[in-house]
Parts: C-alpha cells; structure tokens; sequence
C-alpha cells in the first residue's frame, strides 16, 4: 500500500455494513420518484455492481472491459455531482461538505488513474481495486447520510427540480461522450484493419 493509499485510509474509515444500510434506506426514504436524490441512489447501485464486475472479472481483458465500465459510470455520476450538487451545497450554507465531497472524489480519479498501471491479474491490482471501492463506499455513506438530505431540507420545490433536470443533463451528457468515443475508436481500429487487408 503507498502513501497515499495509507493517507486515504487513515482519513476515511469504514463504516459498518449497518450503517451503510440505515443511511441508503433514510436517504430511499426521502427520495421521491424521478428526483435527482433517486438518480444519485440508481447510480451509487450502479457504481458498487461496476465495483463487483471488475473484482469478478476471470481474465486481464474481461477485468480491463470492466474497469472501463466501472470508470465511466463513476466519471459521469461525479462530474454531474461536481457541476451541480456540490456548488447546490455550497450556495447553500454546507461548503465545509461541498469541500469536502470534491476533495474525495479527486482522490477517487487520482486512485483511479493508478489502477490502470497495474497489472489486472495482480493482487497488487485487487489492493488497490478493494482501497478505492472503499473510499467510494464511505463517499456515498456521506451523502446519503446526511448531505445530500440536508440539500433536500435547504432547497424549495422549483430548484429541486432545476437541480434534478440539470444533475441528469450533466450525466447523460458524459455517458454520451463516453460512448461517442468508443464509438470513435472501434470505427478507427476498424478502418485501420480494412486497410490492412
């Protein structure tokens, strides 16, 4: 484990599999059909069934698809929170969380980052996988505990719903992207083998 890794350790403990499960059912509870609160959950399931898929993966390119999938998933369900819950926080009277939430997931693109360095088949790969997924863990608990309830209890009905119409722009907007750039890519490794032949 590197420095960072023990850093980041050492500033997020874990929380117990209960209190993880009481935060999701009092955030469930508060979110109402259709609202970005509901989007951030559908996406945190998400984000842990990408976590799954990785570490279940049999083989370095199944594991590398999956990773793939998992960073994409969390790319654009923290881009979309970045550019519009968090400054949402801060603008209304949480900066410390606002703060807080974006110096955890920049830590989050850095690890991130790290993995694909790694050999995938490693246990190495597997430490690092398990310390990030964690890290993640402990995000959402965050959220869901506590921070994003208390936006809901800030912030009236209309912006409530300006929140969650921008919050699901900024979401497909990336995923669009992501898949416009595989696209991209397939077409160019495509092109570049019909020239081959």
């Amino acid at each position: 484990m590197s420095v960072i890794d023990k850093v980041i350790a050492a500033v997020t403990p874990p929380e117990s599999d209960k209190d993880r499960a009481e935060a999701r059912a009092k955030a469930t509870s508060a979110a109402e059909h259709g609202s970005w609160l509901q989007m951030v959950l559908d996406h945190h399931l998400a984000i842990e069934s990408a976590f799954a898929a990785v570490k279940q993966a049999a083989d370095s390119t199944s594991r590398r698809s999956a990773q793939m999938k998992l960073a994409t998933v969390l790319n654009a369900h923290s881009l979309a929170e970045e550019l519009v819950l968090y400054p949402a926080l801060a603008l209304n009277s949480e900066k410390a969380h606002s703060t807080m939430a974006y110096t955890e997931q920049c830590a989050t693109k850095v690890q991130m980052a790290a993995l694909e360095d790694l050999e995938p088949m490693s246990q190495d790969y597997l430490d690092k996988l398990e310390h990030i997924r964690g890290a993640v863990a402990h995000h959402m608990y965050e959220e869901e505990g506590n921070w994003f309830l208390d936006l809901i209890q800030k912030v009236d009905g209309p912006a409530q719903k300006k929140i969650g119409q921008r919050y699901q722009q900024e979401f497909e907007r990336y995923t669009r992207g992501a898949e416009a750039g595989k696209s991209s890519a397939t077409a160019a490794q495509a092109s570049k083998t019909v020239g081959s032949l």
